[in-house]
């Protein structure tokens, strides 16, 4: 089944939805979150994982909640930002690609970066390293809201990744965001546009009201 939202939002840079994200005054943008490469693009719905401290009295697993994932699914890894304890690797990235995931983002760390590069598997992440979670960190929660990047993200919002970093549209609002960002988007191309039919910037600008579109 097509999710019709989920198409807008992939048409739309992330740029755009975070200004539209800022009229509303929503604070959707997952600040410190970066793509492993430049070429990553995701669009998709949230399936949230929260990780803690490893518990002695009551030890966990890093997590084999990815069998049970559907396509187009986007994985959200909350690990507290921890860059020294990973929780997503090759043979999560192999099987993700596979199963034709999304994406993964990560407030933490991943490891085998090279094979998403390879494969073209988008992971947006804190930072990366060799060093392993398992032993350090174990899933405390899924499908629960979590903290990425300072942003709050609910299973099943809509999360958008490309070269600039990551967004949340709240699945609440998600209707409302769109609409403001492809309103802005349709501005930002009519400015384009007027410039190069030989307007000046400050007079396409001022024509499309440039000034008041990220305004709340």
């Amino acid at each position: 089944m097509t999710d019709r939202n989920v198409q807008r939002a992939a048409a739309l840079d992330t740029a755009t939805i975070s200004d539209a994200l800022d009229k509303l005054g929503i604070a959707g943008q997952c600040l410190g979150i970066k793509p492993r490469d430049y070429r990553f693009r995701m669009a998709g719905r949230a399936h949230t994982i929260l990780y803690g401290p490893l518990d002695a009295a009551r030890p966990g697993t890093v997590g084999d909640y990815i069998d049970a994932l559907e396509p187009g699914t986007v994985v959200v890894l909350d690990n507290g930002g921890l860059e020294d304890a990973t929780v997503w690797g090759d043979i999560l990235t192999a099987l993700a690609h596979r199963k034709g995931l999304a994406g993964t983002v990560i407030d933490g760390a991943n490891r085998d970066t090279h094979l998403s590069i390879e494969l073209g598997y988008p992971i947006f992440s804190r930072s990366y390293s060799m060093r392993t979670g398992k032993d350090r960190v174990q899933v405390d929660a899924e499908q629960v809201p979590v903290t990425i990047g300072q942003a709050r993200v609910l299973p099943g919002d809509i999360v958008r990744g490309d070269a600039d970093g990551v967004v949340v549209i709240a699945r609440a609002r998600e209707e409302e965001i769109l609409d403001i960002a492809e309103t802005i988007d349709r501005a930002e191309q009519a400015i384009r546009d007027l410039v190069d039919a030989g307007s000046t910037l400050a007079q396409a600008r001022a024509r499309l009201q440039y000034h008041t579109l990220q305004s709340k």
